[in-house]
């Protein structure tokens, strides 16, 4: 089944007297419980449209359609609801709250959207066992490790039981070891049913995914699910 359909997306930005088409005529279908690799050049599209499939960006045409609804016609606050139930980030540098422990920043967006206590706190105990953290529950986040940050935004991410799961550059800012951890990690919950979309640089972590779509100038060069009839080498 198709957790996401674009059709005809295009993203324009003026960048002075220049119009910048970061997305072109873009069609994608991503089915449910898929896992994802995008990747291409600096300036290829790829964080233009991780943007859009969280809802954090608006194409300027074409449709977007998440689990079967058009969520491009949605409000703002409708979209805001979206994002919030369905959808999972997990950035590069972590955007954890550093005032919060490491239990707080779990538990969030539950209290984000309205979710009675008693059931934050069972949710966030058990995320902080599922996640390794037990004992870095009262910990603030310059208190934690690289990867014990990213853990924390991964188990962040999850808490609310998201259809899917948008990963920017996850092990950028990590050493290879703890960077591994982290890939397995999301790898298991993509195991579990989450769709999980990945844009990474790293080849190494790109030939993980199952597909593999490789952006340049906006538009999809490369899908590894539909090879183009007369590629080199098998997709």
């Amino acid at each position: 089944m198709a957790l996401i359909e674009l059709s005809g997306i295009e993203r324009r930005f003026q960048l002075g007297d220049t119009t910048v088409n970061a997305l072109s005529g873009l069609n994608l279908q991503i089915d449910a419980g898929q896992y994802v690799a995008v990747m291409g050049p600096s300036g290829s599209g790829k964080s233009t449209l991780l943007n859009l499939l969280g809802l954090l960006d608006r194409p300027n045409a074409g449709s977007y359609r998440l689990e079967g609804r058009d969520v491009t016609t949605l409000s703002p606050e409708e979209q805001a609801t979206v994002r919030s139930t369905r959808i999972g980030f997990v950035f590069q540098s972590f955007h954890l709250v550093p005032r919060l422990t490491a239990a707080e920043n779990i538990g969030l967006p539950m209290t984000l959207a309205g979710i009675a206590p008693a059931e934050r706190k069972r949710r966030v105990a058990q995320a902080l066992k599922d996640f390794g953290l037990d004992n870095r529950a009262d910990h603030k986040p310059d208190q934690l490790s690289g990867g014990q940050r990213q853990r924390v935004a991964i188990a962040r991410a999850t808490i609310m039981q998201p259809a899917l799961l948008l990963a920017d550059e996850p092990t950028g800012n990590l050493d290879r070891q703890t960077g591994d951890e982290v890939v397995r990690l999301l790898e298991a919950l993509n195991t579990q049913g989450v769709t999980l979309v990945v844009v990474t640089h790293d080849p190494a972590l790109g030939a993980r995914a199952g597909r593999q779509l490789v952006m340049e100038d906006g538009r999809l060069k490369h899908d590894s699910a539909h090879p183009a009839p007369n590629a080199d080498a098998p997709g």
